[in-house]
């Protein structure tokens, strides 16, 4: 791996040392440089899990990905820098409560000064990452976050500004390699019941806010509120494509 490109394109000139502090920069670092994005699932790209390619797109042609991409890559860059990390296999949880399969969605467990759930490839998850030793919720940004144990599991959940608590994904804590993933990355690829086929999806963090684009939409998510801008057509969806995310549209069309 190529470290200082890596960390020059999520913009991380500081310390290289393994500890909380440097693992809280690189995650936040990671989470407003990098989108979460599905464009190369609606061009028919296969995408493979195997971090030579990963490398290739996150940081030679400055794209974002998936769960399966952003945190593969970035587990990478964590051992590359010295850190123990694990895959983990989450299991989303619907709105009606129901959880998907497992390997549905890949987080990692990091093990520096206490146990981390560290996750960039979650769309609108947590800015830094949560300790797993922790009592009680956790504030990133404008939101909470609590990590409880359950059925034998742990489950994430999250509480907006002013909002309930949603749990969000079950986890167990035991180690996975990334080739385990395969199988779900395909489904998500492929499958008319994934929601990653529906329409394309880009999003990311930026000054405070979470900015997602969808076919038709703009949408600014603030502590405030949310502001909705409609996406006309293409070429609209191009200019927030390269003005919002750093994506030309040369990469994906």
């Amino acid at each position: 791996m190529d470290l200082d490109a890596y960390l020059a394109r999520i913009g991380h000139a500081g310390p290289r040392d393994v500890n909380a502090e440097t693992l809280r920069a690189l995650h936040r670092a990671h989470l407003e440089t990098v989108p979460f994005e599905n464009l190369d699932i609606h061009l028919g790209r296969p995408i493979v899990l195997n971090e030579a390619a990963l490398f290739e797109k996150i940081v030679g042609r400055r794209r974002g990905g998936f769960c399966f991409e952003l945190n593969g890559l970035f587990a990478a860059l964590l051992r590359e820098l010295g850190f123990a990390v694990s895959l983990l296999s989450a299991r989303v949880v619907g709105k009606d409560g129901a959880l998907a399969p497992e390997f549905d969605h890949l987080t990692l467990l990091v093990e520096t000064e206490g146990r981390w759930l560290a996750d960039v490839g979650f769309g609108d998850g947590f800015t830094e990452p949560l300790c797993l030793d922790g009592a009680g919720p956790q504030r990133r940004g404008d939101s909470e976050y609590r990590l409880a144990r359950r059925d034998g599991d742990w489950r994430m959940a999250a509480r907006p500004p002013g909002g309930p608590w949603r749990d969000r994904y079950q986890f167990s804590l035991t180690p996975r390699r990334l080739a385990d993933f395969t199988a779900m990355c395909d489904h998500h690829q492929t499958s008319a019941d994934s929601h990653f086929t529906q329409s394309r999806v880009c999003s990311r963090r930026r000054d405070g806010r979470l900015l997602t684009l969808t076919d038709d939409r703009l949408v600014e998510t603030t502590a405030a509120g949310r502001q909705e801008q409609p996406i006309a057509d293409e070429r609209a969806f191009g200019a927030a494509l390269a003005n919002d995310f750093g994506i030309e549209m040369s990469e994906v069309e």
